[in-house]
């Protein structure tokens, strides 16, 4: 089923609006706890407690507008779901600072399974916005599974070793950055082997 085209700032609204919304709930309870059910939460919890149906329902109103999902966009709000609700479950922020970590090794361990077969599954992705040669998109398929290995990598350092606030920084700001930078690096990779529409 193909996908509908809806208005590109709604879409960006949708996609973004949960992890905004994220950051501006830990900054504005981030040092404060509240006493609920006889257990104390601090405020990163809560923040997570409401991001996770905030990602659920802009996920599903994504899906009732376009008529359809990437992989990628599923399997983000399995991790969301599985690793936020186990953070408020057990009321321990481990569990969710741990989940970009999961997400970049799923999606590297995906495409690194594909290269050992010799075949490139970002293709199989992003073709239909991105057309590229064969060669392409395996030297574009190595250079990401390696950035995601690595952002998995730095995550784990990040959360392990610095404060909350500044893995909250690191999450909202640095990795959307991170991953722009290097598609943005790899613009030799689009023109040298970019695929002319039209023939």
């Amino acid at each position: 089923m193909a996908e509908r085209k809806i208005n590109p700032i709604l879409k960006l609204a949708l996609e973004l609006g949960p992890i905004v919304l994220f950051f501006v709930a830990y900054l504005r309870l981030k040092d404060r706890s509240f006493l609920i059910g006889g257990t104390e939460y601090d405020g990163f919890i809560l923040a997570t407690a409401g991001f996770v149906p905030l990602m659920i329902l802009s996920t599903l109103a994504l899906w009732k507008l376009t008529g359809k999902l990437s992989r990628m966009q599923v399997a983000t709000l399995v991790l969301v779901v599985v690793f936020g609700g186990l953070s408020v479950w057990f009321n321990d922020d481990q569990f969710f600072k741990m989940k970009p970590t999961m997400i970049y090794l799923l999606f590297g361990g995906a495409l690194g399974v594909g290269l050992l077969r010799g075949e490139s599954y970002l293709k199989y992705v992003m073709e239909e916005v991105m057309p590229l040669e064969q060669e392409g998109w395996m030297i574009l398929t190595r250079r990401l599974t390696a950035f995601f290995l690595g952002l998995a990598v730095l995550n784990e350092v990040i959360w392990r070793t610095m404060s909350t606030e500044t893995w909250v920084y690191f999450k909202t700001f640095g990795l959307s950055a991170a991953i722009f930078v290097f598609f943005m690096t790899q613009s030799g990779v689009f023109s040298r082997y970019g695929i002319d529409e039209e023939s």
